[in-house]
């Protein structure tokens, strides 16, 4: 048995395996959304090679090239531009930079969510302020507690402010998501 590269590839190989649609599996994205969360936060810039080859690999097994982008960039935008603002605003600390680049491929890998792995909470707002005003919160929260972000404020005031933007930025994204993508991915 062979260990399979990108120069192992047989041509076809490419249009066979985005033929299976793992892109578009719930399953598939969730995985490829955890990986690609751990080596952001976890390796941040030294590992952040093995985040961009992921978003390599998800944008090379997407149906819609162009659709795909047309649905994640604006989308990322708007999820940078905040984080961006609540690091301007004494809220996030990154060590110096506004916003590191291992934060911005963090947003890619989470705007892909919407379509597929988080879609479920699109169909229902009010879950989706809960479950954005507890679970993201939580999980810049982890993200501290491993040393990719300090919380200088006081952590009610970092824990009100989270919880408040994140109940009204999810599902405002699930709808945006919506509107980029009328056609909408149906993930299985």
């Amino acid at each position: 048995m062979g260990v399979m590269t990108t120069t192992s590839i047989k041509p076809g190989g490419l249009a066979r395996l985005r033929a299976l649609g793992l892109s578009e599996k719930i399953w598939f994205n969730a995985i490829w959304f955890q990986s690609t969360w751990f080596l952001c936060v976890l390796g941040r810039d030294p590992w952040l090679p093995a985040a961009l080859a992921m978003v390599a690999l998800h944008l090379l097994l997407v149906p819609a090239l162009g659709r795909e982008l047309r649905t994640l960039l604006p989308l990322v935008a708007v999820g940078v531009g905040v984080d961006a603002a609540l690091s301007a605003f004494g809220v996030f600390d990154f060590k110096g930079a506004l916003l590191p680049l291992w934060l911005v491929v963090l947003w890619f890998a989470f705007a892909t969510t919407f379509t597929r792995a988080f879609a479920v909470f699109g169909k229902r707002p009010a879950l989706a302020a809960l479950v954005g005003g507890i679970g993201v919160p939580f999980n810049y929260g982890v993200g501290a507690n491993l040393g990719a972000v300090v919380l200088p404020l006081e952590p009610w005031l970092t824990a009100g402010v989270l919880v408040v933007v994140w109940a009204v930025l999810f599902p405002l994204l699930f709808r945006l998501a919506a509107l980029l993508n009328p056609s909408g991915t149906q993930p299985s």
